[in-house]
């Protein structure tokens, strides 16, 4: 009889397609596996998922919020609702196994399949555990995290060091020439490039950075490819425009080819950027994101610099050091070298595999 497996969790791109990266791999270890998304209604996984060919179901489900205490009046009902839709998911799909990826849709379903003695899986994926994994971890059959010291959130014996699951044409960005990636974007062979990525919508830290030190950059003998994000995409074209050797847009379609044109990379701290970032080998300048979850991209972020794998400069500081930063480094090919070699050590290109088979071993395939 076909396992049955349920997949919980999404809120952004982060848990989402490390998520959709494990369904792939389960499918192609056994592909009588049936796999079943909970997702939250509104929320991108509910148009990413199907887009990736699984079907989805949404709970009625939101997080706490932090900034107006008047808007969580009727969390606890949303939560009492969410269980109930969730019992229901249960009673019609009849899960062998479930595994949460984080964000809001997460917690009630590993809860009820706890409650109901179904084996449960976790997949942390930053260097800081949230609270909802935390708790959710002490029942859990196995918790895989991306990097060691995870024992300060979850026991030892649950953990599982698999990494996490990248897009898959990352694992392959070798094979796309540097000469050929440049020509994509239009800029010089024989030119150092820095690609700045900020996410899709943007870091105004970065964003200003950039901005102010374009003309050095340039005239240092860099060339940059600037992902600014849809925030003010406008104001940050218009910063760039008539600038020789940027190449400016609000998003980067492939990933592959900026990675491949890159020398050096400027970004933001997530945990799927610096899976990303540790697979293709590039020095990076990290700017965290000082305002996600418990501050953990600043921990993701550290994590790597005190393994001489990362440069990193705080989001406050970011107009004042980004550019000199740059400079610094690109003149350094030797430091470069150093961070390259640090930062490949990191990388991991089957974390999927390794998920699906543990969950596969488990629950008997």
């Amino acid at each position: 009889m076909a396992k049955r497996i349920i997949i919980a969790g999404g809120g952004t791109g982060g848990h989402i397609f490390p998520a959709i990266a494990v369904a792939n791999a389960l499918k192609r270890e056994d592909p009588s596996v049936e796999i079943l998304f909970v997702g939250a209604k509104g929320k991108m996984e509910m148009e990413k998922v199907p887009q990736a060919g699984y079907k989805i179901e949404g709970l009625d489900i939101a997080g706490f919020n932090r900034s107006s205490l008047i808007k969580n009046i009727g969390l606890p009902l949303k939560l009492v609702k969410s269980f109930l839709q969730v019992r229901r998911i249960f009673s019609r799909f009849q899960p062998d196994a479930v595994m949460g990826v984080g964000g809001y849709s997460s917690f009630p379903v590993l809860r009820f399949a706890q409650a109901k003695g179904i084996p449960s899986f976790i997949h942390e994926s930053n260097s800081f555990a949230g609270k909802s994994n935390i708790l959710l971890g002490k029942k859990a059959t196995k918790v895989f995290v991306a990097s060691d010291g995870m024992q300060q959130f979850f026991p030892s014996e649950k953990i599982a060091i698999t990494g996490n699951p990248v897009r898959p044409e990352l694992v392959n960005v070798a094979t796309v020439s540097k000469e050929e990636a440049l020509r994509f974007f239009g800029l010089q062979p024989g030119k150092k490039t820095v690609l700045v990525v900020g996410g899709s919508l943007g870091a105004r830290s970065i964003n200003e950075a950039i901005a102010g030190g374009l003309t050095e950059l340039v005239k240092a003998g860099l060339q940059v490819i600037w992902q600014t994000g849809k925030t003010d995409a406008a104001k940050w074209k218009e910063a760039a425009a008539g600038t020789n050797g940027v190449w400016v847009n609000e998003f980067i379609t492939q990933m592959q080819q900026a990675y491949a044109a890159a020398d050096i990379v400027v970004s933001r701290a997530g945990a799927m950027a610096i899976a990303e970032l540790s697979l293709v080998k590039k020095p990076v300048l990290f700017v965290p994101f000082p305002f996600a979850a418990e501050d953990h991209q600043t921990v993701n972020a550290q994590h790597l610099v005190q393994k001489g794998a990362a440069l990193m400069v705080r989001d406050s500081e970011a107009k004042e050091k980004v550019v000199p930063t740059i400079l610094s480094l690109a003149a350094d090919d030797q430091r470069q070298t150093a961070l390259k070699k640090n930062m490949a050590a990191l990388g991991v290109t089957d974390a999927d595999k390794r998920i699906a088979d543990e969950i596969l071993k488990t629950i008997g395939r």
